[in-house]
């Protein structure tokens, strides 16, 4: 009797996808440590209504009206006005979370820890993980070279794990899909009022540095219906060059190459400067648009940038929505 022919090719595909598994399995346990340690609780559960009704948050105060709750009453503004005065809440609801995620070409550049698109990758699947609560919901929109592409909504701890399970991103090629298309498609898909967040390093196709962005009409729009945060990545051989000699530059959505030495004093300050003035541009056209803005780099902590921005917006909404008479 001879044995059955050995399927090394099989055995080899199936221990390839048992070690893709694996890794995605580690690279989400990680991410729920680094966001439970780090930024845990900072976002979780019911999320501000833009009506008034059965809430926590004050936003209105109003004269207090019989058979209205008593224990709301402000007694500072009873006592100065003569008349009881109550604070009226925002309400609270479920939140529905859509995440856009860059992953064209040019997010898979990085010289420091990372790449641009993994730390976008992070950052969006943290977020998933902080919006995680009683019937919250999170989509998630992928921008790349075919197009941009739908992970239906899904609890946060699901989203995040999807974002962990993604194929490598493409590194060459023209994204078929602008910025501004994109967030186009989102306000389309986006129908309830909800949190959008924006992951993106922001860089224009055609180069552009300087106001008005294509993308800024349909961010103000986004902005009228939602709330938004712009997450912007950059890495700091973006901001300055630095003094290494001759080299060759590659454009990797156009193909362009440019070779420049790097020791020309003048070069490395024209680039900076460029450098600064898009950056100053973005933060304005992003603040024009009324929404929120983070800058991350792939060589810092994202999860401290994270934890830091999260806590200044859970403190703001109280100040920036409270009225008095």
């Amino acid at each position: 009797m001879t044995a059955p022919p050995r399927n090394d090719s099989a055995r080899n595909d199936s221990a390839r996808n048992d070690s893709a598994r694996n890794d995605s399995a580690g690279r989400f346990s990680r991410l729920e440590l680094t966001v439970r340690r780090r930024v845990d609780g900072l976002l979780q559960g019911d999320v501000d209504g833009h009506a008034l009704g059965p809430g926590s948050e004050p936003e209105e105060l109003t004269r207090y009206q019989p058979g209205q709750d008593v224990r709301r009453i402000d007694w500072n503004v009873t006592a100065r006005t003569g008349d009881p005065h109550l604070w009226r809440t925002r309400a609270q609801h479920e939140l529905d979370t859509w995440l856009l995620v860059d992953r064209s070409p040019s997010m898979t550049f990085g010289t420091a820890r990372t790449e641009k698109v993994d730390v976008a990758e992070q950052v969006a699947a943290a977020v998933g993980l902080l919006t995680t609560g009683p019937g919250n919901r999170v989509g998630i929109g992928l921008i790349d070279e075919a197009g941009l592409r739908w992970i239906s909504p899904r609890p946060g701890r699901a989203a995040a794990a999807a974002l962990t399970r993604l194929d490598a991103a493409v590194r060459q090629g023209s994204p078929a899909l602008s910025l501004s298309d994109a967030l186009r498609g989102l306000g389309a898909r986006a129908r309830r009022r909800g949190l959008c967040v924006v992951v993106t390093d922001l860089v224009a196709p055609d180069g552009a540095i300087e106001r008005p962005f294509e993308w800024e009409g349909p961010l103000r729009r986004l902005t009228a219906r939602h709330d938004v945060i712009v997450v912007e990545v950059d890495d700091p051989r973006e901001r300055e060059l630095p003094d290494v000699g001759e080299v060759v530059l590659l454009d990797p959505e156009t193909g362009v190459q440019r070779e420049v030495s790097t020791s020309d004093p003048e070069l490395r300050l024209a680039y900076a400067t460029v450098a600064a003035l898009h950056r100053d541009e973005t933060a304005a056209a992003v603040r024009a648009a009324r929404a929120e803005h983070l800058r991350v780099s792939t060589a810092d902590d994202w999860a401290a940038a994270l934890a830091r921005f999260v806590k200044d917006r859970r403190r703001a909404p109280a100040r920036r929505h409270r009225r008095t008479p």
